[in-house]
């Protein structure tokens, strides 16, 4: 894989977090496809909210689902190496609600499918595309200008 085709998809991957993210009513610090350690991205969500959320639990499950159902909607496949950090992270969670890791892992399915169907709506799916071109285009981009990008496409419907 060449590295723009890498870097290509790191940019789905954290445009998926970021639109994920907006959506659910969370609001984000920055955005970024600068490597740095053992990271090729990052989607910065900040502490606070836009508006009131349902379940915080679940809204952060599928904001660390987002970057990985954003690129396979991309590429037609999960990329799970690439998404070992948020997967383990979402385990964590998933096993803080439910009561055993068969359930766990089921409701990771549910939340993959929720994360999947919310990816599928075309306006949603031009903010990630919006956010992922300027992310190759500026490699780093602020909070602000992702909530633009989101407006923008939420606006186009």
């Amino acid at each position: 894989m060449s590295s723009l085709d890498l870097e290509r998809l790191t940019a789905y991957h954290e445009a998926g977090h970021a639109v994920i993210a907006l959506s659910e009513g969370r609001m984000i610090q920055e955005v970024s496809i600068v490597p740095k350690l053992q990271r090729l991205g990052h989607c910065e969500v900040k502490k606070g909210t836009a508006r009131k959320l349902k379940d915080s639990l679940e809204t952060d499950l599928l904001i660390l689902l987002g970057g990985m159902a954003a690129e396979a909607r991309l590429t037609g496949r999960y990329h799970l190496p690439g998404a070992a950090q948020d997967l383990e992270m979402a385990r964590r969670l998933a096993e803080m609600r439910a009561p055993n890791a068969r359930q766990a892992g089921r409701l990771l399915e549910r939340m993959l499918s929720k994360v999947e169907h919310l990816l599928e709506d075309a306006a949603t799916w031009n903010a990630v595309t919006a956010v992922a071109d300027e992310l190759c285009k500026s490699h780093k981009i602020s909070g602000r200008a992702a909530r633009h990008f989101y407006d923008l496409a939420m606006a186009g419907r």
